[in-house]
């Protein structure tokens, strides 16, 4: 996200409006958006309302309140000169709005959001099947986001467990090497709100899996959360929670449980 600091008036409404903290007022009283730590995510720019009002009144307006020690305070939901820019983005810092910003579409997949329907499909998608588990393992949240090089070192990692990575996920798409979990060197210092490894193993790897992941989450400076699948049985319980127990883990009380209304679109897995 730019700011056009010929129309900025420094009203401050876009500042805590961001998720990671990138933008502040700098000392030329407007509004300074740190592009390293911008993800490009367009919350500033989608939520303001835009009234654009000329610049030039709202800053006389300012300066004759400011000798009456008042403050021009337009209403919160405003930007009131339209100063926030959406600009046009180039490779690789468009991947920063295509896993940051829930209305973009990834270029290499053409779906949004950061991964694929995941392994909560299964009961129509069968990328589950008997003795097999599914991760989905999430680097990021808003307030710290992730860097690709965390999540190449997290993918690397898994990727020594003779694990399969999803080929649908926009992240396998940024391996150059989905055996080993490598990215492309080029994509290595971009930053996104959140990503999300997805991937699939046998049952019997669940405590080296979520061992690696404990391992690699002390190593980089991002948070991590997993989600962990696999297919029911005829009883309704579920056969990897007695491996996460085993691994020493627990499992939330949040997990679900798909109906299977739908129709089957991969029988065969």
């Amino acid at each position: 996200m730019l700011v056009d600091k010929s129309r900025c008036v420094g009203c401050g409404n876009c500042v805590p409006l961001c998720p990671m903290g990138a933008i502040s007022i700098g000392p030329d009283k407007r509004a300074d958006i740190n592009q390293d730590e911008c993800v490009e995510c367009g919350v500033c720019e989608r939520v303001l309302r835009k009234e654009g009002l000329s610049p030039t009144p709202i800053r006389l307006i300012r300066k004759f309140l400011t000798l009456l020690h008042l403050r021009y305070m337009p209403p919160l939901d405003v930007c009131p000169t339209n100063a926030l820019v959406k600009p046009e983005l180039e490779w690789p810092r468009i991947l920063r709005r295509e896993f940051s910003d829930p209305l973009e579409k990834h270029s290499t997949t053409g779906m949004g959001g950061r991964g694929t329907e995941e392994i909560k499909t299964n009961d129509v998608t069968g990328r589950l099947q008997e003795g097999e588990v599914g991760f989905v393992v999430e680097l990021g949240r808003p307030g710290i986001g992730a860097r690709f090089w965390e999540i190449e070192r997290m993918a690397m990692a898994l990727a020594k467990l003779g694990v399969t990575f999803q080929k649908g996920n926009p992240l396998t798409y940024l391996m150059s090497d989905p055996s080993t979990g490598k990215l492309k060197e080029e994509v290595l210092n971009e930053k996104v709100l959140s990503a999300i490894i997805e991937l699939k193993t046998t049952m019997d790897k669940i405590p080296e899996v979520l061992q690696t992941i404990q391992q690699v989450e002390k190593e980089i400076t991002t948070v991590v959360s997993v989600g962990i699948a696999s297919k029911c049985r005829p009883d309704g319980s579920v056969p990897h929670e007695e491996w996460v127990q085993k691994a020493g883990f627990s499992l939330s009380i949040n997990g679900k449980t798909n109906l299977g209304f739908g129709r089957a679109t991969n029988v065969a897995g």
